[in-house]
């Protein structure tokens, strides 16, 4: 293995596989299965999961909505895609623990980063949801946040079938030109968008890298953890 703990960002728009929105309890279980192989061969497993697939924040915010107010009903779309993974893996026999940023006691455990730290140690996958707890910060801020406080030998950024990073939007130009290797430095030169400028600046003053990949390709997610070549590697 390339990587013994990592940090899996999931879209969560991926969760609604082929319908238009919500959670598509087939594609759960499918990527449930992926990280079950990946648990198998004694990987650290954390996952932070967007919300899109339920609720766009910035959406809200063009029809008037105030940010926070939206920025909060995303934490809550994070809740129920956490709970929706945690309920696909422990039907295949992954312990898994949902930690919640923001206070829902009656379904998940208060983010406690000891505690988190503790449940990888004992081989439990850990869902952190609900974002930082705070408006104004992406899941991919989030992301980063607990990959550098659990100590995270990666961040796997899984996207929903985008291959890596391009230098321009591939779904829009025939003669985007993936990067292979990137450096933090010139993925905030560039303004590319792998992640907003925060989660990258947070990933390159605390160095840690990434693997942005499609997820949606059946075992790239073990791929990624072996350190294969597929995606964009940013160090």
């Amino acid at each position: 293995m390339q990587y013994q703990r990592v940090l899996l960002k999931m879209s969560g728009e991926a969760l609604k596989g082929h319908t238009e929105f919500g959670i598509d309890p087939q594609t759960v279980l499918k990527f449930a299965e992926e990280i079950k192989q990946v648990k198998a061969m004694g990987t650290e497993i954390g996952i932070v999961v967007g919300g899109g697939n339920i609720w766009r924040g910035k959406t809200a915010e063009g029809l008037g909505m105030d940010r926070a107010q939206a920025d909060y009903m995303g934490m809550l779309a994070t809740i129920m895609n956490g709970l929706a993974i945690q309920d696909a893996l422990e039907k295949i026999g992954v312990p898994t623990r949902v930690m919640s940023a923001i206070s829902v006691a009656e379904v998940s455990e208060p983010y406690i980063r000891r505690r988190a730290t503790r449940h990888l140690e004992k081989g439990r996958v850990v869902v952190f949801v609900g974002g930082t707890g705070s408006p104004y910060f992406s899941t991919d801020t989030a992301a980063a946040l607990r990959a550098a406080e659990i100590n995270a030998d990666v961040i796997l950024m899984g996207k929903n079938g985008v291959e890596g990073v391009y230098d321009k939007d591939p779904r829009k130009h025939n003669d985007a030109v993936m990067y292979h290797e990137l450096s933090h430095k010139l993925v905030l030169e560039k303004g590319l968008e792998i992640m907003d400028s925060t989660a990258a600046s947070l990933c390159k003053d605390n160095g840690i890298d990434l693997v942005v990949f499609n997820m949606n390709i059946p075992g790239n997610i073990k791929r990624a953890v072996m350190g294969d070549k597929i995606g964009t590697t940013v160090k």
